[in-house]
């Protein structure tokens, strides 16, 4: 079994962990899939790869929120801890607004 990228911690936090490959953190049919990288987050725009086969090839790990492996079911608010020691917050209930993604902690170090 391979190592994941990314850990889970809690009720809703997910830990981002190796910098090679980015997390695409999808949460759900109605609300944007977000992009992690080891420099920021942002809403993701392109295609999302039909599994996760496709996904490693982008050099991207596939983390669906839904899934029992992660969290089992479709969250409103999220945080993300990058590997630059910054922690985002996620409220998929501000989707469409300026609100969606905003800084949690700047650094944890």
């Amino acid at each position: 079994m391979t190592e994941r990228p990314f850990l889970v911690s809690g009720r809703n936090t997910i830990i981002h962990k190796i910098r090679k490959l980015d997390l695409l953190i999808v949460n759900g049919d109605d609300f944007h899939p977000i992009i992690v990288t080891y420099k920021g987050i942002k809403k993701y725009e392109g295609k999302i790869p039909e599994n996760k086969r496709d996904a490693k090839m982008m050099d991207l790990e596939l983390v669906d929120v839904t899934s029992s492996e992660v969290f089992g079911d479709e969250k409103t608010l999220l945080f993300v801890q990058l590997l630059n020691g910054k922690e985002y917050k996620v409220d998929y209930s501000k989707q469409d607004t300026s609100l969606f993604i905003r800084i949690h902690q700047d650094s944890i170090f």
